[in-house]
């Protein structure tokens, strides 16, 4: 393999997105929404479409090789059609597979996405695969480690014993809902390891068990407490903060005129196009104006790869940005 700048590792999912028009959004018993349909009935959709080789991990790595940077994914699929699909979407996308990983009888990650309005609700089903870390033809610069299934807190030790063996590696986390639900104390030394973190407020919340906290600089500094360099934490439509132990920022949404088509990948798109431009060089505060830029071109697209940008396609939207998108002290 080329040397690679950017390495993932997480699952990689097949998931069909199902249009609903027949649903309703009503108030959850416990708080929040819920998505609500007619019980033991037929219910008509408007469309189905089918998206291959997402995940968070494989997203994080599909938008890298678009920035223009080499990019490779370290995922299990099953040897099956869907695993067959995946590899072949990743080639397509120039991200290298020698990293992937084809398990005999094991079926490919297959989550179901009800798709209602511009939100949606994902059935998530993780199978169990055998777990190991790869041998390295050469370290990357960094690696984006971010969702595996509950099976996997091993394969978080022998990531972990990977990075001792190359200090070299920078490492951005975003963990998903399995990682958060471990617990700081068994991912200890990934938190510490981590250079970038990244996770939306009521994470930040969940991860430091203050569910109820919402003021940002409390979460960036006590976050950052737990070991990362840099801390982000997202809030949705109030735009993104992030905290380098010397300075407090906020970057807002990127300014669009046309309302979000479909949600999926938002998060995604903009921790790894973060990523993307601190390997490049490029300073906290211009990083952060990447991610708002590539979450904004997703949301317009069905799936959380379809709108990811090029790396031009960036620059352009900066150059052409209002005065309002700025980074400022938070």
């Amino acid at each position: 393999m080329e040397p690679l700048d950017f390495l993932a590792i997480g699952d990689i999912v097949t998931e069909p997105f199902i249009r609903l028009t027949e649903a309703h959004v009503i108030p959850g018993e416990h708080g929040g929404e819920e998505l609500a349909m007619r019980f033991g009935d037929k219910i008509p959709y408007e469309y189905a479409v089918d998206v291959s080789a997402v995940g968070n991990a494989s997203n994080a790595a599909v938008a890298a090789a678009r920035l223009g940077i080499s990019s490779a994914l370290r995922a299990y699929v099953g040897d099956d059609v869907q695993g067959r699909e995946c590899l072949a979407v990743l080639t397509a996308e120039k991200v290298q597979t020698e990293y992937m990983v084809t398990e005999a009888g094991k079926r490919t990650n297959h989550h179901y996405v009800l798709w209602f309005g511009n939100e949606r609700t994902i059935l998530v089903k993780h199978e169990a695969f055998n777990y190991d870390v790869p041998t390295l033809a050469h370290a990357p610069k960094w690696l984006y480690l971010s969702s595996l299934s509950a099976t996997s807190l091993p394969y978080h030790h022998a990531i972990t014993e990977m990075l001792e063996l190359h200090p070299e590696i920078k490492l951005a986390f975003q963990p998903g809902t399995f990682q958060m639900s471990l617990g700081v104390e068994a991912l200890k030394p990934l938190y510490e390891r981590s250079e970038f973190f990244v996770c939306n407020v009521e994470e930040a919340g969940r991860i430091l068990g203050t569910p109820d906290e919402r003021d940002i600089k409390t979460l960036l500094t006590a976050v950052r407490t737990l070991g990362p360099s840099i801390v982000v934490i997202t809030d949705g439509t109030n735009g993104a903060y992030g905290y380098d132990g010397t300075r407090y920022m906020k970057v807002p949404m990127y300014p669009d005129s046309r309302g979000p088509f479909e949600r999926t990948g938002a998060g995604d798109a903009f921790a790894s196009t973060v990523v993307v431009a601190l390997s490049l060089g490029e300073p906290l505060e211009k990083a952060l104006l990447w991610g708002p830029i590539n979450a904004m071109a997703v949301v317009q697209e069905v799936g959380a790869q379809k709108g990811l940008l090029t790396r031009a396609q960036v620059e352009d939207y900066i150059a052409k940005a209002p005065a309002s998108y700025v980074v400022t002290d938070l």
